[in-house]
Parts: structure tokens; C-alpha cells; sequence
């Protein structure tokens, strides 16, 4: 199994940065279309699997189960090459630290990317809303057991209030984007298929299980959430509780996707790129 040590994973960061900031448009787009979808996917299996297993094992084991699964989508978008907003939070700056791009060059790929991920991820959240978390009924859709985890994951995600609240959103949020970019960069180390996925798995599993805030995880399952609400009984919306009345599109919006992206970009800008940039910067550059 093959190793890289980190200024050799900085290499072959800033050759990546440079090869995807310099692809049309278009193909960024498809790219992280393609990305949020793939996320979105291990995003879901995480709802599903933790479903019922709070009340029957206990938080620390649906967490554990939670975390087990979501790797999914990560592996998938390193694996086949996709265009993850998240994870060029840190691979297009190593470029431009190493003075082979302009910062206008890293904001393009930035954006589209991250435009890409949301179309991708929402895409995916429908499917899953109308193909397995919503079922038909004799007077209509009704919602399944796993659309009321997912209603009260989104209330949860829609429920931070004030300055206050987007302040710890944003915190999780720098956490996360400095998991999610570790685990990119343990994916570039190795060489083989095994050693990507095992060198993936384990901060994209500790991101899930602590509960902290992917922006583009909540760009799939908080719309999910908000299409399964109105097809909830009456008991259903007593299951998920109090929170349900903060459920809504602009406080998604407001409360969570914004500070979420935020604290995304900074942890993987700063504490994944930057810092990582600094330390072995003279071993680059020699």
C-alpha cells in the first residue's frame, strides 16, 4: 500500500486545484451536480439506518450507525473524481498559495461548485422524498417512519436562533469542513482503492457521528425534510416536537445553510489548507 507524506500530498493537492479550475464551466457544474447528489445519497442512509435506534440503543449508538454510513458519499466523490464545494475549500487555495492561479480563478470554482452541489443534493432529496419516504396511501401519500426522522433532523438544523445560534452553527460548521478536508486529504495519500476508502472513512464517520454541520449534507436532507412536513399526521408532528414550528425555508436558509457554508469554507480554507500550506511550505517550494 502506498503512502504519501504531506508535502507530497500538497503536490498532487495544487495539480488537482490546477486541473479543475481549469475546466469549463459546464463541466464544474455536471461535476459538482454530481458531488451533491453522491453526498446526498450517504446522507440519506444515515437517516434511514438511525431510525428507531435512539429509543431501543441509545443516542451514542444511532450516532455511531450514523456516522458508519455516511463515508458513502464522500468515497463516492473522491473515487470518481466529482467537483465537492467542501473539499476545493482547501484543495484550490494550496494553487493559488503556490502563486499558480489568481484568487479569481479559486472564487469561480468556489461558486460553481457550490451551485452544482446544492442543485445535486436537493435533486437526490427528491427522489428520496417521493420514492421511499413518502409512500401512497388510500387517500394519498403518507409519510413513513423515516420521513418523521427526517422532519425532525431538518427542525433540528432550522432551529438555531439569533446571533447566538448562528454563531454555533458556524462553529460546527469550521469542525466539519476541517473533517470532511482531512479526510480528502488522507483519500489522496494512498494509491489503491482500499487505502482511500479506509484513509476517508474515519474523519468523514467522526464529522457524522458528532453531529457537526456539512452545509452540503444539509442542502439534501433539510429540503427532504421540509417536502415530507405537510404529509405528516397529527401524531407524527407530536413525534418530532416543538421544533417543527421552526421549520421553513428561509430559516433553513438563514439559520443554517448560510453560517453552515461559512464555517465550511473557513475550516477547510484555514485549518485544512492554510495552516497545512505553512508548515510545509519550505519542503514544496525547494
Amino acid at each position: 500500500m502506498t503512502y504519501h507524506t504531506p508535502s507530497e500530498i500538497i503536490v498532487k493537492g495544487i495539480e488537482s486545484g490546477k486541473y479543475r479550475m481549469s475546466l469549463p464551466g459546464w463541466n464544474i457544474l455536471i461535476s459538482g451536480w454530481m458531488a451533491g447528489a453522491y453526498i446526498a445519497m450517504g446522507a440519506s442512509l444515515m437517516i434511514i439506518v438511525s431510525t428507531g435506534v435512539a429509543s431501543a440503543l441509545g443516542a451514542g449508538i444511532a450516532q455511531l450507525l450514523s456516522g458508519f454510513v455516511f463515508p458513502l458519499g464522500l468515497i463516492l466523490v473522491v473515487l470518481t473524481g466529482a467537483e465537492l464545494f467542501t473539499g476545493d475549500a482547501m484543495l484550490a487555495p494550496f494553487t493559488a498559495f503556490s502563486s499558480h492561479c489568481n484568487w479569481n480563478a479559486v472564487f469561480r470554482l468556489w461558486i460553481l461548485s457550490y451551485i452544482g452541489n446544492v442543485i445535486g443534493a436537493v435533486f437526490f432529496a427528491c427522489l428520496l422524498t417521493f420514492g421511499v419516504l413518502l409512500q401512497p396511501g388510500h387517500d394519498g401519500m403518507t409519510a413513513s417512519t423515516f420521513a418523521v426522522t427526517m422532519v425532525t433532523f431538518a427542525s433540528e438544523r432550522c432551529s438555531y436562533q439569533g446571533i447566538n445560534g448562528a454563531w454555533v452553527c458556524f462553529i460546527k460548521a469550521v469542525a466539519a469542513g476541517w473533517l470532511i478536508n482531512l479526510a480528502v486529504l488522507l483519500g489522496i495519500c494512498a494509491d489503491d482503492a482500499v487505502g482511500k476508502i479506509a484513509g476517508i472513512w474515519f474523519p468523514s464517520m467522526a464529522l457524522a457521528s458528532t453531529g457537526f454541520e456539512h452545509s452540503i449534507t444539509n442542502a439534501a436532507l433539510v429540503p427532504a425534510g421540509l417536502l415530507c412536513a405537510p404529509y405528516l399526521t397529527f401524531l407524527q408532528v407530536a413525534q418530532v416536537g416543538p421544533l417543527a414550528g421552526n421549520l421553513g425555508w428561509s430559516t433553513f436558509l438563514m439559520n443554517n445553510l448560510i453560517p453552515a457554508t461559512a464555517g465550511n469554507l473557513f475550516g477547510g480554507l484555514v485549518f485544512s489548507g492554510f495552516f497545512l500550506w505553512i508548515v510545509f511550505k519550505k519542503e514544496i517550494i525547494r
